[in-house]
């Protein structure tokens, strides 16, 4: 298992280098997901090694939540959030859950152990109008790179892909004919989403004239999105120009997240099915998706409020 000390228990590191495989080969989660369980596992047997366990089958209930509590301790040199507690406490649930499938031991020490309560925020989305705005700052720059930028901006904001996904595209993920692309999300689950018109222009423009300008200067790459030197365009590199694009029309605060919030709020502001925007998404749970609903019914409450003469409050 990597990064771990010589002086973890066999006992410790063996069972987790089998989760992790799991994860990687069984489960086909992402490699930026089995890296954050890589983590967090670490952090969790290097813990149990200084507290003298040095095999699962010692792990006891008291154990897990005592190393829990101790992340958001004040005596912790860095606390960790409640985000990041909850992450940690799924790789452990997780990993025991594997432990007892798997025979090596008997109890799930960690399977009654609850989260800490998260703080309810409500995705943030902009208007369509500070959208448009958005889109349409990209043609400031140079057009080999603006049309790459309005191709992104528009698949982002038109089919509410993660950003993961869309630098993960190769160009034989668009189909023109249907006006379909198709999108691999968490544990490579595959999704046929449409393609508007805006979209559809923006892509066309940039695969005709910016795309194989950007290639030229790289080794060839199915990769849909590159970068100026002619490699796949990163999640790092998306995001920075998200941001800067955004600071030329002053909006504050705009992530490559904010085209997906603002593509499912304005989904559901038109009209459409909660359980349709789920499978847009890619979400495998309504419930992930009725976050949204609140924000569109507050917008409802506060136009309410405002608009009718019998809404106002003395």
């Amino acid at each position: 298992m990597r990064g771990l000390s010589e002086e973890i228990s066999d006992m410790l590191a063996k069972p987790c280098r089998q989760y992790l495989a799991h994860l990687r080969v069984e489960r086909a989660l992402s490699r930026h997901t089995v890296d954050a369980y890589t983590s967090d596992l670490n952090y969790y047997v290097e813990h149990l090694t200084q507290q003298d366990i040095g095999n699962f089958c010692d792990v006891s209930e008291t154990t897990i939540q005592e190393f829990i509590d101790d992340l958001q301790s004040s005596q912790c040199k860095k606390p960790f959030s409640r985000s990041s507690v909850n992450r940690m406490l799924a790789s452990i649930r997780g990993l025991h859950k594997f432990l007892v499938l798997e025979g090596i031991v008997h109890n799930n020490p960690a399977a009654d152990i609850k989260p800490p309560k998260m703080p309810q925020r409500l995705p943030k989305a902009i208007s369509i109008a500070q959208m448009q705005r958005l889109i349409e700052a990209t043609m400031a720059e140079e057009e080999v790179i603006a049309l790459r930028n309005r191709a992104l901006f528009e698949l982002l904001y038109g089919t509410g892909a993660r950003v993961s996904e869309a630098v993960g595209l190769s160009i034989d993920d668009v189909d023109f004919n249907q006006a379909t692309i198709r999108l691999f999300g968490k544990g490579n689950k595959e999704r046929i989403l449409p393609l508007g018109r805006f979209a559809i222009d923006a892509l066309n423009a940039y695969l005709v004239r910016s795309r194989p300008v950007l290639s030229r200067k790289g080794r060839g790459t199915p990769a849909l999105f590159l970068n100026k030197r002619g490699q796949t365009l990163s999640r790092q590199s998306a995001w920075e120009t998200i941001q800067n694009v955004a600071q030329k029309v002053g909006l504050e605060g705009i992530s490559p997240h904010t085209f997906r919030h603002s593509f499912a709020t304005h989904l559901l502001q038109g009209g459409a099915d909660v359980r349709i925007v789920q499978e847009m998404l890619g979400h495998s749970s309504v419930t992930t998706t009725q976050i949204y609903t609140k924000v569109t019914r507050e917008t409802l409450q506060e136009v309410y409020a405002n608009a009718h003469p019998r809404a106002r409050r003395k």
